[in-house]
């Protein structure tokens, strides 16, 4: 049996996940970051996108967090997002809906805030197709 730790996912309307996990896998601001049981204290960023979970016994579950933050302590990971859904729960259809009107939404710009706005959204958008990708793979 390999060792775990806590890992709680939150988000404002509560708590999406608490167990013990073998590791996290998620998109860090510096690119993609592993935690492990006895992994060093951590503060950092997170961009939108997948995070997969190892459960004991090696099961996985996909995640989509809109970014955020991770903190790594001993024993525990604590990952703090605006919006986050299991993978499983992600409507495909509607999230290419999104992601085409983004990109619609970026060619028709008209501001500079118009631009970061759209995208932001087509960010998130591919964030979801590639968790719901992420949980396919397993």
């Amino acid at each position: 049996m390999m060792a775990s730790i806590t890992c709680n996912i939150v988000s404002p309307e509560g708590e999406l996940f608490s167990g013990e996990v073998e590791q996290l896998t998620a998109e860090g601001g510096e690119g993609e970051i592993a935690i492990t049981p006895r992994h060093a204290p951590l503060l950092t960023s997170l961009k939108p996108g997948p995070v997969k979970l190892t459960l004991e016994g090696g099961q996985e579950e996909v995640f989509f967090a809109s970014g955020g933050f991770l903190e790594v302590q001993p024993g525990e990971i604590t990952l703090l997002t605006d919006v986050a859904e299991r993978a499983d729960g992600i409507d495909e259809a509607a999230a290419e809906r999104a992601k085409e009107l983004a990109e619609r939404e970026l060619e028709d710009q008209k501001s500079d805030l118009d631009y970061s706005l759209a995208a932001a959204q087509l960010a998130e958008a591919a964030a979801r197709l590639k968790a719901l990708q992420k949980l396919r793979k397993k």
